[in-house]
């Protein structure tokens, strides 16, 4: 069933046409994942197609049982309301409590009494997601869900959309999970779309086919030309004695030359000279309000070190970060930096950029020459290598895309020439273009990197050692990227639980040493009937505490009837996550029963 057609879309911002002809229809289970570089449009298309922005031309049919879940970019908030309020408003009804409570948990925020004011941008969006993770959809619409993302909920939500029987249209950076989840490409070229059929690596296969296929026909074009033109020419004298058919296809080979630019960052490495004393760092402490986030770290970094660091958010990355730059002292433990060493900090928010300042002045206050390998450029010609032709260098910034301002300050960041370059989520907002031309930037770059990254994709491809925060502030040291740092850790984990296994335990029950069958999971009678009947106790357990708040509410001024509500509304708080954690595992038991999953 055809969920959506849009047809000949077109739309502009100022003077810039972003969609000029945009043509593409989402069928029930299509897995869309939408490319493109920064500022071509990609967040335009998405917010026209899920209907709260508005075409300029062209038309959009859409099925009457559409039903779309859209989560944007920055999704807007009340800084006011609690998680769970902002949540409940979210949902808009189409979820119950209890449900958008767990939904929340399983993304990290279980905080539901937070005010979303205090929520780093990250955490905010994981409320946007949870919400739309639980309404009732046949298409989600989704804007850079990976940014910001802890990589168990990047992994657990590659799982749910892989088994989502709705279509999926979204845009992302993150290249393993456009690999792993979809099965159609669309790009978006010169205001225009672009099918592809397949995942992300079937979409490379095939657009460098169609490249050099179309490179082919322009050679041939080309050569045709030539000698078109060499007649033109040869029988100038008598033009207009010359066969008309003849004239009219020169002007139509004139007219179909195709253009090949495809724009790319250009970066050239820059960096000062960097001595034999980089970073050390000797047995360095860090805690906050009694919680150790830091504990007895050492290491020394060397010139040509290529670091990942890994771990949940708020395990205290950043904080280390800013101890490497010397912006937080450590508790304990001694930090020395060399007197050469010239730190490069590309942030994960980014600094705070004056929207009323033009581009080219931006630029020009950081440097208005700089020196490359091929000699000096000016500030004009470096945002021209960043993809920011002359006629943007007058823009004022407010007027960039979020991709866009995240390039410009990746380039106001390089040009300083730094012999240490530390990254804090580089990949977010930034484009593949981009982020593929960062890579081949970073290969070459003569001094350390240290990248603190959820992109999978990107710390495999760049780093050579992985810093993972453990528990109680241990921070371990391994060879190789995330993904061999993660096989490993599962080995450890599936060893330790091997071993658990073995170990005798007092209700171990004694067995005939016959090997059974494994069979299909499948619920027990009791574990049936509480499955069928737990939703309406979680709903009943709710109306009991607003029937207590109203009472608390009424008894405000009895402080001995307050003390006797006030114990029993604490303990159908704690019935309510109990029932809630035991919904949450019955529910996802039924699931493996359905998928006809064997017993453990």
């Amino acid at each position: 069933m055809v969920l959506i057609t849009a047809k000949h879309i077109k739309k502009s911002f100022s003077e810039k046409q972003l969609l000029e002809d945009v043509s593409l229809s989402i069928d029930e289970g299509d897995k869309i994942g939408l490319v493109g570089v920064n500022g071509s449009g990609k967040s335009t298309l998405l917010k026209i197609i899920a209907g709260v922005l508005e075409e300029e031309g062209g038309e959009i049919l859409r099925s009457n049982d559409l039903r779309i879940g859209y989560l944007p970019q920055n999704p807007e908030y009340d800084p006011e309301k609690t998680v769970l309020e902002q949540m409940l408003e979210y949902v808009n009804g189409e979820a119950e409590e209890y449900i958008c409570k767990s939904m929340l948990n399983k993304l990290h925020m279980d905080m539901h009494e937070q005010k979303m004011g205090t929520l780093s941008g990250g955490q905010r969006k994981r409320v946007a997601l949870a919400a739309v993770m639980c309404r009732d959809t046949n298409l989600l619409i989704l804007d850079e869900p990976t940014n910001h993302m802890d990589n168990d909920i990047i992994e657990w939500m590659e799982e749910k959309l892989i088994e989502y029987k709705g279509a999926l249209f979204m845009i992302t950076h993150d290249r393993y999970f456009l690999e792993r989840v979809t099965d159609t490409i669309c790009e978006i070229e010169k205001g225009k779309l672009v099918r592809y059929e397949g995942n992300y690596d079937m979409y490379l296969t095939a657009k460098a086919e169609r490249l050099e296929m179309a490179m082919a026909s322009e050679r041939k074009r080309a050569a045709i030309y030539h000698k078109e033109l060499r007649w033109i020419r040869w029988t100038a004298p008598a033009r207009t004695t010359k066969a008309k058919g003849r004239i009219q296809r020169f002007q139509q080979l004139v007219d179909s030359k195709q253009d090949f630019d495809n724009p790319q960052v250009e970066i050239d490495a820059l960096s000062s000279r960097l001595g034999k004393k980089i970073i050390e760092l000797k047995g360095i402490t860090k805690s906050y309000e009694g919680t150790t986030y830091i504990n007895n770290f050492s290491y020394n970094i060397l010139r040509n070190d290529r670091i990942g660091i890994v771990g949940n958010n708020g395990c205290g990355k950043t904080t280390l970060l800013k101890m490497i730059m010397g912006q937080v002292q450590p508790d304990s433990g001694v930090i020395e930096t060399g007197e050469t060493v010239k730190i490069g900090y590309f942030s994960q928010e980014s600094e705070e950029m004056d929207p009323d300042v033009r581009i080219i002045k931006y630029i020009e206050e950081i440097a208005r020459s700089i020196k490359t390998k091929d000699g000096y450029l000016s500030a004009s010609q470096m945002l021209e290598k960043f993809l920011f032709p002359s006629m943007m260098h007058s823009v004022k910034i407010g007027k960039l895309s979020g991709g866009e301002r995240r390039r410009l300050y990746l380039l106001s960041i390089l040009i300083k020439a730094p012999n240490i370059l530390i990254l804090d989520e580089p990949t977010n907002d930034l484009d593949i273009d981009t982020l593929t031309v960062l890579e081949d930037y970073l290969d070459d770059f003569p001094g350390a990197v240290i990248i603190v990254s959820h992109d999978r994709y990107f710390l495999d491809r760049l780093v050579i050692r992985t810093f993972a925060f453990e528990e109680n502030g241990h921070i371990g040291h391994y060879t190789g990227g995330y993904s061999k740092y993660m096989n490993e850790k599962d080995e450890r984990d599936a060893e330790n639980e091997k071993k658990a296994a073995a170990a005798p335990s007092k209700d171990a029950k004694k067995t005939d040493g016959r090997n059974s069958k494994p069979q299909k999971l499948k619920f027990s009678f009791n574990e049936k009937r509480e499955y069928e009947t737990i939703e309406e106790t979680i709903a009943d357990i709710e109306r009991q505490l607003e029937e207590l708040d109203q009472e608390i509410m009424a008894n405000a001024s009895n402080s001995g009837k307050l003390t006797e509500l006030a114990a029993k509304k604490d303990e159908l708080d704690e019935l309510l996550m109990e029932k809630m954690d035991r919904w949450e595992y019955l529910s996802e038991m039924a699931e493996k029963i359905e998928r006809g999953e064997l017993a453990e």
